[in-house]
């Protein structure tokens, strides 16, 4: 086993994965755009890093969480769409000459491994300076399992059959919409889509799959770019109806169960929900699309950008899943959590 990173600033692992890990962060460097006249535009695309400007100025930013995962049948009933992570733009964000400003871009959701079975996960936080984007819901899986109900988060999944409501949208940094509900009608049930960015996932109907939500677009690197679509549900394989679809922005198509191959995954960098699947021992829900940092500055700022490694920052939970106990980081060690 390696161990897991989950949403919520978590890991997960054995006692030997805890006391053996590496602990430094490395910081990833961003990719420089300069086409847009007048401006630098930095695009963090995964892991951790900073800014430090040289000057007072301000900042235009965007920032999407990872895509929630997509549900399975997990051999009994269908699964639904992931939800998008959330969205946060502005501009005229003030920051300090020679203060460190970090960034952390969110990996998307696993989808429902419906062999094992596991549910979905929802995607990881994105975050610059004090700006969070939530990862998005995962997607409901309809089994007996006590896992099913969709993940609540930037935006909510979509419900599984047998998976109850829709994920909703969480309480802070969530910029998003809820997923879509569920119905269990035999040969035409369906599942709910994952919500986006613009718009809720849509129900699931005895004709269709619920297709995930609208996701947002973005004009911040010089050219419109749509993020935060959410996952569509999936769909019975009685007659010719079909899947939901994923909303625009990233989000992953679902599949019928009759379908050979996984559900569509959420584009990269997109923040795009999974696709949800059907009732199969062999093929999963679509994994949740990776987040995004987008950072655009006049072209007259000096700045530098973290590299190598830094320490893990404290407050990072592991669960140990062999002996059942917790830990946080202190910065500095591991300590029992009581």
């Amino acid at each position: 086993m390696a161990v897991k990173y989950l949403a919520g600033n978590r890991l997960q692992g054995t006692n030997a994965e805890r006391t053996g890990m590496n602990l430094g962060v490395t910081l990833v460097t961003p990719t420089v755009d300069t086409s847009v006249s007048g401006y630098v535009i930095l695009k963090y695309l995964s892991g951790s890093g900073s800014f430090t400007p040289t000057s007072n100025t301000t900042v235009e930013y965007l920032v999407v969480g990872g895509g929630g995962g997509g549900g399975s049948g997990m051999n009994a009933g269908l699964g639904g769409g992931g939800g998008a992570g959330g969205f946060r733009t502005a501009s005229g964000f003030s920051v300090t000459a020679n203060t460190t400003y970090s960034t952390t871009v969110g990996a998307g959701g696993a989808g429902s491994d419906s062999g094992v079975p596991t549910a979905a996960a929802n995607g990881s936080n994105s975050v610059f300076s004090t700006i969070t984007s939530l990862g998005g819901g995962f997607g409901g899986s309809g089994s007996s399992s006590t896992t099913r109900n969709a993940g609540n988060g930037g935006s909510g999944g979509g419900a599984g059959v047998g998976g109850g409501g829709g994920g909703t949208v969480g309480t802070s940094g969530s910029y998003g919409n809820n997923g879509g509900t569920g119905q269990d009608t035999g040969n035409t049930s369906s599942c709910g889509g994952g919500g986006g960015a613009s718009a809720a996932g849509a129900n699931g109907t005895t004709t269709a799959g619920g297709n995930g939500g609208n996701g947002t677009a973005s004009s911040i690197t010089g050219s419109s770019v749509t993020y935060a679509g959410g996952g569509g549900g999936s769909y019975h394989n009685s007659g010719s109806f079909a899947a939901g679809s994923g909303g625009t922005g990233g989000g992953g198509d679902g599949r019928r169960t009759d379908y050979s191959g996984h559900a569509e995954d959420g584009a990269t960098n997109t923040g795009g929900g999974g696709g949800g699947f059907g009732v199969s021992s062999v093929y999963d829900g679509g994994d949740g699309g990776s987040g995004i940092v987008v950072l655009k500055f006049a072209d007259s700022v000096s700045y530098t950008t973290g590299s190598g490694t830094t320490n893990m920052e404290a407050g990072v939970i592991f669960e140990e899943y062999d002996t059942g106990d917790h830990y946080i980081w202190s910065g500095s060690a591991w300590n029992e959590m009581t």
